[in-house]
């Protein structure tokens, strides 16, 4: 039996067609214009014109600092994170990490998004997060250098074992990278030995990169290099790579991210609320590398709503570059879907309406006020669009939100939790 929404605005080639969409199981049997054939089993949703489009992707997060969210606020990056962050983080229990994880899911999940990317610790409680949620996810265990080796050891260990028991796991839902915090966070002989797990392990790498100057200044001063040429001698940037932030680039740095196709997640709200900068991404565009988007964690966004990101990027670069030919809405939103998708290696999987592809996908409502008249569904969709006006969200063909109730997680419960176990970090 396969489900079809249908009378439905769909995604297909940059713009939304009266359409349908056919799923069978996970996958996505059939899209096309007008409407479609159905058979004495299918099961047929009339949508009434809603959008239906990929699900979003969000792809660089620490969904356990929810439970820190509004904590050090007006703090610069490097006081934030280390007077505020890591102390409270220190203090994280594993209940913590797993209702902070459950509580950013609810709110990705009700603002249409369907991927997210989290590094972070304690992966295995996270990873039972993801199976009750039904999200699809992309999991990294977060490492910092350490001045005890044994600590690093372990780190690289257990980065070792969880991407072994998770990597394809949840029916592919879980993937897995391989994840150094930073450079300046890490030693080169630390960075080294991840470099080469990824590549025993034939997985990815994401890290923070060039997100404050501050960052490049402790990386110059310690290796007497700039940052990327750097990370290019230790060998990073001949791993696949997903770099965050990318905020702080010379000409030079640009055209080595060009060289070796990095892929980069823009996190352009908590880059703003931080203050470390806008990253240069016109001129990155330009070079053909590819452009998602990211939230960060909640503790220095605040929210995980990605059509607050899609709308930021589209206007963001035309203000600061005074040209209103940057960014084109299409550009927005494939940077929140297929450039997503590619950004986390997944784009034979996940980001486009294709047969053939997972049955990720949301439904938004198009009959509100700000919708009219549609004289581009498109424009409308990111300058306007809302992640409240989402009403279904769908993964791996799962129905797992619609029109305000979640189907697979307990938010009063998890709205519970968290605020019992906030108070302890305050």
């Amino acid at each position: 039996m396969s489900w079809i929404l249908a009378q439905a605005k769909v995604y297909i080639d940059d713009a939304f067609h009266d359409g349908y969409v056919k799923m069978n199981g996970s996958m996505i049997e059939e899209v096309g214009k007008g409407l479609p054939h159905v058979g004495p089993d299918d099961e047929v949703w009339n949508v009434r014109g809603a959008f239906v489009l990929p699900g979003l992707v969000n792809t660089h997060n620490h969904t356990p600092m929810t439970l820190l969210r509004g904590l050090g606020e007006g703090e610069p990056l490097k006081r934030w994170l280390e007077d505020v962050m890591w102390p409270r983080e220190a203090m994280l229990s594993e209940e913590d990490v797993y209702w902070g994880t459950l509580l950013a899911q609810a709110e990705m999940i009700e603002s249409g998004t369907t991927t997210f990317l989290d590094m972070y610790d304690r992966l295995h409680v996270i990873f039972e997060a993801v199976r009750l949620s039904g999200m699809r996810a992309v999991l990294a265990r977060g490492m910092i250098g350490s001045e005890d080796p044994s600590v690093e050891a372990a780190k690289l260990k257990e980065a070792e074992d969880v991407s072994r028991r998770y990597h394809g796991a949840l029916s592919g839902r879980i993937t897995m990278m391989i994840s150094p915090h930073g450079a300046y966070t890490c030693s080169s002989a630390f960075l080294k030995e991840i470099i080469e797990l990824s590549r025993a392990l034939s997985l990815p790498v994401t890290t923070h990169l060039a997100e404050t100057r501050q960052e490049l200044l402790t990386v110059k001063k310690r290796e007497a290099m700039e940052t990327i040429p750097y990370l290019e001698a230790l060998g990073l940037f001949e791993r696949p790579l997903l770099v965050a932030h990318a905020v702080h680039l010379s000409e030079r740095d640009r055209e080595t991210l060009a060289r070796y196709d990095v892929r980069i997640s823009h996190n352009p709200v908590s880059n703003l609320k931080l203050g470390s900068g806008i990253a240069p991404i016109p001129d990155l565009i330009r070079r053909g590398l590819t452009i998602s988007l990211g939230t960060d964690g909640a503790a220095s966004n605040n929210n995980y709503d990605l059509f607050e990101e899609m709308r930021m990027a589209a206007l963001l670069h035309k203000g600061k570059e005074e040209d209103a030919t940057l960014i084109h809405p299409n550009e927005a939103l494939r940077m929140a879907t297929a450039a997503g998708a590619r950004a986390l290696f997944l784009e034979h999987v996940i980001g486009k309406l294709a047969k053939g592809y997972r049955a990720d996908l949301i439904i938004v409502r198009s009959d509100g006020l700000p919708y009219v008249p549609a004289h581009d569904d498109v424009a409308n969709l990111v300058y306007n669009g809302r992640g409240s006006d989402v009403l279904g969200t769908i993964v791996d063909g799962r129905l797992l939100y619609w029109k305000g109730e979640h189907l697979t997680l307990d938010t009063e419960r998890i709205r519970y939790e968290a605020r019992l176990r906030a108070k302890r970090l305050a």
